[in-house]
């Protein structure tokens, strides 16, 4: 069990250390200030979103080549914790904005392709709950997230660059990277990443295995 499990308690050593240390790690005196310490779950909770969308995007090209159920099953629940950690980062990241420019939402084109993302993957939980066929639900829904996927892309990592000024890191301003970090920082920073995503994966098999169980019970 140890030897299968290991990269959960990895998970949850790594966040502890996170939240942890990630309170007490020397910060640089930038503009920000202490709010820079919102990197380790902000950021975090990003990198958690785009491996569950990434997951769901391959598990959906996957059941259109063999349409076998289980992998429809992975790509939904991936898509569902995606939408979770979307959601948490949108939510740690208002509070930051709040801090950093004084309001927790302005006119911004990374947030509102990233609001935009959002909506694009509710579309597909909503497509998914209107279809009650099993197999047309699953063949439906596994091409709309392929879409989804490609649109998400667009909204959050192309347009904001080709589109007008932006206040968020990344386009006129210096993007905030590892290598940028000061090292006492980056002991915290990779850890976490690290550990957001594998706890994204953790929860996905959790959803996964409950959905089988369901199944089995009304079959």
């Amino acid at each position: 069990m140890l030897k299968r499990d290991w990269w959960k308690y990895l998970s949850g050593v790594l966040l502890l250390y996170a939240i942890i240390y990630g309170f007490k790690v020397d910060i640089p005196d930038t503009m920000i200030h202490e709010t820079m310490r919102n990197l380790f779950y902000h950021v975090g909770m990003w990198f958690g979103m785009f491996s569950m969308l990434i997951t769901g995007f391959v598990y959906s090209l996957r059941y259109l080549r063999k349409f076998n159920e289980a992998e429809d099953l992975v790509a939904v629940e991936a898509v569902n914790v995606g939408l979770m950690f979307g959601f948490l980062g949108i939510f740690t990241g208002m509070i930051w904005a709040n801090f950093t420019w004084g309001t927790p939402w302005v006119k911004d084109p990374k947030l509102n392709g990233a609001a935009v993302g959002l909506v694009i993957y509710l579309a597909y939980m909503v497509l998914r709950g209107s279809i009650d066929d099993v197999h047309k639900r699953a063949k439906v829904s596994a091409v709309y997230n392929i879409f989804a996927f490609f649109l998400w892309i667009v909204f959050v990592l192309i347009l904001p660059r080709i589109s007008g000024e932006s206040i968020h890191p990344g386009k006129d301003s210096p993007p905030v990277l590892p290598m940028h970090l000061e090292p006492s920082m980056r002991v915290v920073f990779y850890p976490a990443m690290i550990g957001w995503i594998l706890l994204g994966f953790w929860i996905m098999n959790l959803r996964v295995r409950i959905r089988k169980i369901k199944l089995k019970i009304e079959n």
